[in-house]
């Protein structure tokens, strides 16, 4: 893979846009129960397909979305991270996602890749905020938005979730 097709790089990770060919890897993730337990439910095949081709729909609209996280290593797809435009609590708003597979996980690895797409966001969008947003119980996901600066903004009442618990990160310029 050439140095152009990587978003961004770390330390142990690089973040390019996801295909059709990273099926295999993210379905281990997305569909796993226990990697995606706070979500009203796993993904199925087609379901990750349609993972695959939303993503690949945003980088075109909005030039950015979830990227495949890689290991710089091997190249392997250990998860995905990226900026999306999702509606929080009734407003459309730049949230940083991740999923890592479940044996990648306790690593540092969401922390890595959430910090370079935080500085990335920062630096190639005008946004004055990032959220990360989950469900209240997702401990693991709250820590690892802690763990790249983000504080507590809110918590509300919706039918996914039950209660879903948001993050934010401002700008500083």
């Amino acid at each position: 893979m050439s140095a152009k097709e990587r978003i961004v790089e770390t330390e142990r990770l690089f973040l390019r846009k996801m295909n059709i060919g990273d099926f295999d890897a993210l379905y281990q993730i997305i569909a796993d129960p226990d990697t995606m337990q706070h979500y009203p439910h796993a993904f199925d095949e087609s379901k990750v397909r349609d993972w695959i081709k939303r993503n690949m729909e945003r980088y075109c609209k909005d030039g950015f979305g979830l990227w495949a996280v890689c290991l710089k290593d091997t190249g392997e797809v250990i998860g995905d991270c990226g900026l999306t435009l999702q509606e929080i609590d009734g407003e459309m708003l730049p949230e940083i996602g991740y999923h890592i597979r479940r044996s990648c996980q306790c690593k540092g690895y969401a922390k890595e890749a959430a910090s370079a797409v935080r500085d990335w966001a920062f630096k190639n969008t005008d946004y004055p905020a990032l959220y990360s947003y989950c469900k209240y119980t997702n401990a693991a996901s709250i820590r690892t938005a802690e763990a790249i600066g983000m504080q507590f903004d809110r918590e509300y009442l919706d039918e996914a979730n039950g209660i879903t618990h948001v993050s934010v990160i401002y700008r500083r310029d």
